[in-house]
Parts: C-alpha cells; sequence; structure tokens
C-alpha cells in the first residue's frame, strides 16, 4: 500500500516576514510531532501585503527557502512550501513562486503562478495582478519519490482546468493549490473547483489557504484535501491550524481505473467544427 500523511497548513500571514516564518516553523515542527511525511503551506506565506517587489526573494538561497530548507532537515519531511514573491533578475515585477524541497532541505522544484488575477467587475473596481507581478512560462509537476508525483500551481490557477488536465496527463498524482482565496469568491467557488479538479482528474487535491483579515481583503480559509472521487477528506476550521489526511496513491490508479477519465479521451478529434 503506497500511503503518507500529509500536513495542510493554513495560515493568517501578515506583513511582518520574520513573524510570518516564526508562525509557519512552530507549525512544521507541529505537523512532524503528529507524524506527518510531508506538509503544505498557503499562498504569499512569508508576506501578504502589497509590496511585493520590496519583499522578493532569491529561490533558492532568500530566508524563507533557509528557514524551510532548515526545516525539511529536522524533521525529515518534504515541504510544499506555499508561495513567495521571487526576485526577478529580468525586471520589477517579481514571481509568485512556489517552493519544493526534499528531506535533505534542497529545491526539488519550484514553479511561477501563470495566471494573474486581472478582473473588472462592472461597479466594483477592478483587479490588475499582473501589474503586480510577472507571470510564469512553464507547467511544474516533480517527482516526491514514495510520495508520488506532485503538480503544482497557485490560487487563480485553479480556475483554468487545463493546467490541470495536462499535468494528470504527464503523471501527476497529487495537486497543489496554495492559495489566497478572498471572500467573497471562496464562499461559493473553492469548494465547487476543488472537487471538481479532484474529480476530472482522479487525483488528490491539497489546498492550503490564508484566512481571516488582509491588507487587501479578508481570505476565505477553509484549507482541505480532496480525494479522486471528489469527497471533502479533510477541511481546517475558521483559524490558522494545522489538518492531516491520508494520500493513498493506489487510490488514485483505482479510481482512474473505475472512472475512465484519462484513458478514454479522444485527443484524435478533439477539433471545434464551425457549422
Amino acid at each position: 500500500m503506497r500511503r503518507f500523511s500529509i500536513a495542510v497548513i493554513q495560515m493568517a500571514s501578515g506583513q511582518d516576514p520574520e513573524e510570518n516564518l516564526q508562525a509557519l516553523s512552530a507549525f512544521v515542527r507541529e505537523a512532524a510531532r503528529r507524524g506527518a511525511s510531508a506538509a503544505a503551506l498557503p499562498e504569499s506565506v512569508s508576506y501578504r501585503g502589497v509590496e511585493m517587489e520590496r519583499y522578493a526573494e532569491e529561490v533558492p538561497g532568500g530566508p524563507t527557502f533557509q528557514r524551510l530548507s532548515a526545516l525539511a532537515r529536522e524533521t525529515g519531511m518534504w515541504l510544499h512550501g506555499g508561495s513567495i514573491y521571487e526576485k526577478n533578475p529580468q525586471g520589477d515585477r517579481p514571481y509568485n513562486c512556489t517552493m519544493v524541497i526534499r528531506p535533505d532541505g534542497t529545491l526539488a522544484a519550484k514553479y511561477r503562478k501563470l495566471h494573474p488575477f486581472d478582473v473588472t467587475v462592472p461597479g466594483g473596481g477592478q483587479m490588475r495582478e499582473s501589474s503586480q507581478i510577472c507571470p510564469g512560462d512553464a507547467i511544474v509537476t516533480v517527482d516526491a519519490g514514495e510520495l508520488g508525483t506532485w503538480g503544482l500551481s497557485v490560487c487563480y490557477d485553479l480556475r483554468f482546468g487545463e493546467l490541470y488536465r495536462i499535468m494528470a496527463l504527464e503523471g501527476a498524482q497529487v495537486l497543489f493549490v496554495p492559495a489566497n482565496f478572498t471572500l467573497n469568491t471562496g464562499k461559493d467557488h473553492w469548494e465547487v473547483l476543488l472537487r471538481a479538479r479532484a474529480i476530472e482528474n482522479g487525483c488528490y487535491v491539497v489546498a492550503p489557504e490564508q484566512f481571516g483579515p488582509g491588507p487587501e481583503f479578508p481570505a476565505y480559509g477553509r484549507s482541505m484535501v480532496v480525494d479522486p472521487w471528489g469527497n471533502v477528506v479533510a477541511q481546517a476550521p475558521d483559524r490558522p491550524g494545522v489538518i492531516l489526511a491520508d494520500i493513498d496513491l493506489d487510490y488514485v490508479e483505482e479510481i482512474r481505473r473505475k472512472v475512465g477519465t484519462l484513458s478514454n479521451r479522444r485527443a484524435d478529434r478533439y477539433r471545434l467544427e464551425r457549422v
């Protein structure tokens, strides 16, 4: 049986990076004490504010990477570092970057958020994340050894189903969605979208969230783990903390055989005929 325990950490990160790093360190150590083999953190884990460029870091090498690297070595866990703002050597807009760190403290992979949150609401203003962060240009999966193949994404990426289908076709068994989802959209869309991504791809979805008031908007919280059948197998209460769930990689294969969504695709016929 290929099974492991993963800790999902819900935070209420603020604008003081050192306070945030102290909080995440305590949560990671709690996860280790509770027997987790891996831990996942939310988006904007080390800084949640509007001065993205000021607080951007090197990946690897910056203070958040160094803290997570040390924690991985201390606890022997795989760490999914949520996301931080990564310095961009080509411009003034940083990347929104996920890090995956091995138990020996080395960087296994990083992913830069592909889809900035750019929306205009009639009568309700607009949000232009692309004016603050530079979008990434690559889809990333990472081999986590006995813990399976992980697919990486960040927050607003969740609304783009093709991203997750590509990762599933490339072998992803566990999809990660660290987020700072707004309270307004989260109450209606968060769980629905996470369950959809799990069901249509036959994957576990691990979704660590921020919670509570922030400098721009309140975050919804309700971090969760969804299994390949679409069941919510763990969900955080409305406060920062650690929840645990079992990931069963054999169950991924069982559900994919039963449902057949990936194997029954007809890619040779996916062409639109305009009439």
